[in-house]
């Protein structure tokens, strides 16, 4: 049975020629322009890199090698990272093959959990997880390989064991944080022959005699793993990488970016938004109740976590399969009520408010959907999953398969170093009086 790497070493010359191509032949082509407000705003929506294992459709949502979410939503995640990989899927034996990997890597080295224990007992999640990431950089196939010296065409070969290394240890490191973080007993170690995802949720120790906690899980997992290459994690991932630096590096920087409010903490918000507002009405608000208290929120400065999307127009297509899966397997708990309820009602809000906001001179607001924090924070509270600042390491475990993914393709395609030109307020001044 062909491996991973087997079946990537057949496809490789062809991704390399045909990206040599493009350049050769449309090289001078103008694909996107900067505005002066995407300049100074993030750079959003300027077209100025390539990613090939994932695109978000703004009218239709997230695509992966092509491949609609809710077409691929049946997968587990060591099938999306073979899927990633390849642009195919594997077949059975291939999957097993690829399951063996992980058993055969997944042991993490004794001075990871030394070092994870020894932190202070208020450390956040995240700077364990990265901490322990980073620290296992002395393992690095990529950096022995390059000290000894070695070919540009091969360093997609270390870089994709250093990859196969850290998918294997991550949720073991994920889990063991957890459990000595909340102090949920000791260390459970990966379980040969279980599903990626499965044994993620196993090691974590949460009460799951129906399995239903590891379906979750596979979900979670797969609708996570990837979001194109400019949002920040995937991002500074590439950015680290393209300077050579190893994939634990790259991984580590990657997990420090999803670490931010902006990018990992809105499930967590949703959540807690979701209990506040339960709280305050004592049960499930009604669609008045919750009307006039988004209302509230929105007017006072605040917005409606788990709605809206930077690139999104429509519903997410994360959160449309993930809210099948709790209508299905909790569609008594309240909180999942007051999502349903919160879709009937928050979109007719924001439409409204942004009405409102025009006429004050304002911008409109883009996007009046759900996104995948509306709902997944509340899977993760139904099954115990109760401690807020683990729900991005959560993230982490799944989207570190998409910057996995990138960097093996990009060390495979010898992209270069990232290197964008900056000019000054003075420069854009001058350019705007000229022009």
């Amino acid at each position: 049975m062909p491996t991973l790497q087997e079946v990537l070493h057949a496809k490789i010359p062809a991704y390399r020629e045909e990206v040599q191509r493009l350049s050769t032949k449309y090289g001078d082509k103008v694909i996107s322009e900067v505005t002066v407000a995407q300049a100074y705003g993030g750079m959003r929506g300027v077209k100025a890199m390539v990613c090939d294992t994932s695109v978000v459709d703004a009218d239709k949502g997230l695509y992966v090698r092509g491949r609609p979410l809710q077409e691929i939503k049946h997968l587990w995640p060591e099938e999306v990272f073979y899927l990633l990989l390849t642009g195919e899927l594997p077949d059975a034996q291939g999957k097993q093959a690829l399951q063996r990997e992980l058993d055969r890597r997944s042991q993490v080295p004794d001075y990871v959990w030394n070092l994870l224990r020894a932190m202070a007992d208020d450390t956040h999640p995240m700077c364990m997880l990265a901490t322990g990431v980073l620290v296992m950089a002395r393992e690095s196939i990529f950096r022995k390989w390059y000290d000894k010296g070695m070919k540009r065409e091969d360093y997609w070969l270390a870089m994709m064991e250093d990859a196969l290394n850290i998918l294997a240890k991550l949720p073991v490191i994920a889990a063991g944080i957890y459990r000595i973080r909340y102090r949920h007993g000791g260390v459970m170690q990966w379980t040969p022959g279980l599903d990626y995802a499965a044994n993620y949720a196993n090691m974590l120790g949460i009460a799951d005699p129906a399995e239903a906690f590891a379906k979750m899980m596979r979900l979670f997992m797969n609708f996570h793993a990837d979001h194109e290459s400019g949002n920040v994690s995937a991002n500074t991932c590439h950015t680290v990488g393209s300077a050579l630096s190893d994939a634990y590096y790259a991984v580590s920087a990657g997990l420090n970016g999803l670490a931010g409010p902006l990018h990992g903490l809105a499930a967590q918000e949703s959540v807690a938004w979701i209990l506040h507002v339960i709280d305050e009405f004592g049960g499930v608000p009604t669609e008045a109740q919750l009307r006039e208290h988004a209302f509230e929120t929105l007017r006072s400065g605040r917005v409606i976590p788990g709605y809206g999307h930077a690139v999104l127009r429509v519903v997410d297509q994360r959160y449309v399969g993930l809210h099948e899966f709790g209508k299905q397997h909790l569609p008594e708990d309240p909180l999942l009520q007051t999502v349903d309820r919160l879709y009937k009602v928050v979109p007719e809000v924001l439409r409204e408010y942004s009405e409102e906001r025009v006429k004050a001179g304002k911008h409109p607001i883009a996007n009046c959907w759900p996104n995948v924090d509306a709902i997944s924070g509340t899977l993760l509270y139904h099954f115990g999953l109760t401690e807020f600042p683990y729900y991005t390491v959560l993230f982490s475990v799944s989207r570190t398969m998409g910057m996995l993914a990138q960097l093996i393709l990009n060390r495979a395609l010898n992209t270069p170093i990232v290197r964008p030109k900056s000019v000054t307020t003075e420069w854009i001044r001058q350019q705007v009086r000229k022009n």
